[in-house]
């Protein structure tokens, strides 16, 4: 093709007219009434082995996809929690009245909202305008924002039976002992009072994973968490709702997938926990 051609055409969505280029389609195809007829599943490992969507995409690719970042934003979100969670519960049950009496307080608060209800709510707000605080961005649309969201709303879960914990554990004999030696609170926090908590953190784990998971497919489900072009598991059932009675296989599968993944990680923190109690190990053996 000529370069003095007034019409160029492009392989981005774009043309060139008269030297002006123009978009002549979306990069996502999220909203709009274009389609192919989906196909049923074929059963035989290769392309389409769960079929298509009305959008002529694998189903089976986008489960697989889709599961990457709803088990990133589980695992992400789950860490976020837990890392807040543990700092907050150990400074409220180690410092005791004034500041514990301020954060006890937060937890309250946070705790009086439903999971579900706070989470909805941040996600619609911050879903338009991004986030930014200080050296923190967060643009809208962004999984970071679903990650944030998620691993803000469980922390009082996690950080009240840390600092009760704590509590008890600022009592106990050897605590004292170190705090009558002189030994300074960071040595105190460190030495004595964290290797007696990470037990707990790390059963708290597959279950805060599992929490996270199914609190993004809900939100994404609601078309308020992961973004076009962007899939989860949840945004997936949602795009297979109107293939409900036709082709169930493209809503029905990522949710079991979801249900799946949810009893295992809860047997595995089961496991855990048994592990890490030694009264736990000593009953099962009577």
């Amino acid at each position: 093709m000529s370069k003095t051609d007034p019409f160029v055409s492009t392989i981005n969505g774009t043309v060139v007219l008269d030297g002006v280029e123009v978009q002549v389609l979306q990069q996502s195809t999220e909203g709009l009434k274009l389609g192919v007829n989906p196909i049923g599943p074929t059963w035989k490992i290769g392309p389409y082995f769960l079929g298509a969507d009305n959008q002529g995409r694998d189903v089976a690719a986008r489960l697989l996809y889709g599961g990457t970042n709803t088990l990133l934003i589980g695992f992400a979100a789950a860490a976020l929690t837990l890392i807040i969670a543990t700092l907050v519960g150990v400074i409220a049950g180690y410092s005791g009245k004034i500041i514990d009496s301020v954060i006890s307080r937060i937890l309250d608060v946070i705790w009086a909202f439903p999971v579900y209800l706070l989470s909805i709510s941040l996600s619609v707000v911050l879903l338009t305008s991004g986030f930014k605080w200080g050296p923190i961005s967060l643009e809208a649309g962004s999984l970071y924002l679903p990650i944030f969201i998620i691993g803000l709303v469980y922390v009082p879960y996690v950080a009240r039976p840390i600092r009760g914990q704590v509590l008890a554990l600022r009592e106990r004999e050897f605590v004292k002992a170190a705090i009558g030696g002189g030994a300074k609170n960071s040595t105190i926090i460190f030495r004595e009072i964290l290797p007696n908590v990470i037990p707990s953190v790390l059963v708290f784990i597959p279950l805060m994973v599992s929490l996270a998971m199914l609190t993004e497919s809900a939100l994404s489900f609601l078309s308020i968490g992961v973004q076009a072009p962007d899939a989860s598991w949840g945004t997936i059932i949602k795009d297979g709702l109107g293939l409900l009675y036709t082709r169930p296989i493209v809503a029905l599968a990522p949710g079991l997938f979801i249900v799946i993944t949810a009893v295992a990680l809860n047997l595995l923190g089961d496991a855990v926990r048994d592990a890490l109690d030694p009264k736990a190990r000593l009953r099962g053996a009577f």
